[in-house]
């Protein structure tokens, strides 16, 4: 259990504190600092079972240029080590953020489903130093992909993903991420679940919102630049849209439609290149939604329809 100040009166004398872990999303607790007592206020989800729940372990492992890779395993309760069973490989959004041991309800749906659910937290995720955030510039589909490739060989060796049955699962920078392992290591997947990513690196930094304008110099400079040539060969090499004949595996992409972040172009220009090829490309868009549903009904389609997808492509 990790136990977290929340809030802390002007005095500092009152308190409220919250209690969580991987299984758990918490019980909240007022604390008398001075007069040591603690009451309990309240449990966020009471209904859910502690002992139904999967436990998420931190793993790591070593990049193919000798850089540590931590990230967390998640493992189905009824998993019996030695067993070899179908893995959701999920690279989180940012890429500047950090995956965090403690409750997560997509990963405890996954794995209530039978799935191992494997999260990275590549080069440039935030919380390791600078150092570790710097080895991410001008890395996109290069060594912040290989670090999730390297991660994905290293739960093969470990005995743990069913090497045939292997999905990889992002939103924003993770969708991208998902692009990118079925272009540049299609044989390493049976099939990806691109939700909100990036497909083409030229029409999403021309397309950012006004609001991020600011900083578009500062990510020419850690990203990569097209008025710079060689850059612009790296952005070409990088962006899945101009590589989709290497795309060989089942492909499911999810959007929001208002999308001020990931413009919905970026999705359909994936979709229509692929379907101009005659492959067929499952695609849901909801057009209330932005970066990332929020509508509980659009949610529950969402699940729905990844759940038939995910089955569909691993478990048969």
């Amino acid at each position: 259990v990790e136990v977290r100040l929340s809030s802390l009166s002007k005095d500092e004398t009152k308190a409220i504190i919250v209690a969580f872990s991987d299984r758990s999303k918490g019980t909240y607790y007022y604390y008398d600092i001075e007069k040591d007592e603690l009451i309990m206020l309240a449990e966020l989800s009471p209904w859910l079972k502690t002992d139904d729940m999967a436990k998420m372990s931190p793993v790591k492992y070593e990049s193919r240029d000798g850089l540590t890779i931590h990230g967390y395993l998640t493992l189905p309760l009824n998993y019996n080590k030695g067993d070899r069973i179908p893995d959701v490989v999920k690279p989180h959004g940012g890429p500047w953020v950090r995956d965090y041991w403690g409750f997560n309800s997509e990963i405890q749906f996954l794995a209530n489903k039978g799935y191992a659910v494997f999260q990275m937290n590549y080069r440039g995720s935030t919380g390791y130093g600078r150092s570790f955030w710097e080895k991410s510039f001008k890395q996109w589909g290069k060594d912040m992909q290989n670090d999730i490739t390297d991660g994905v060989n290293w739960l093969i060796d470990e005995g743990i993903a069913d090497p045939d049955k292997i999905a990889i699962y992002g939103a924003s920078y993770g969708g991208y991420a998902t692009l990118a392992g079925l272009t540049f290591t299609p044989d390493l997947y049976a099939c990806g679940v691109d939700y909100v990513g990036v497909s083409n690196l030229y029409t999403f930094m021309q397309s950012m919102p006004a609001y991020w304008k600011p900083y578009l110099e500062i990510i020419k400079a850690i990203w990569y630049d097209e008025d710079n040539d060689q850059e612009k060969k790296i952005m070409d090499e990088v962006s899945p849209v101009f590589h989709i004949d290497n795309i060989t595996k089942p492909l499911f992409v999810i959007q929001g439609a208002n999308d001020p972040r990931v413009n919905i172009d970026e999705s359909d220009q994936i979709v229509s290149g692929l379907r101009a090829k005659g492959v067929t490309v499952p695609y849901m868009v909801k057009y209330d939604e932005g970066h990332g549903f929020g509508k509980e009904e659009n949610m529950m389609d969402l699940y729905k329809a990844m759940m038939g997808f995910l089955a569909q492509n691993l478990k048969q």
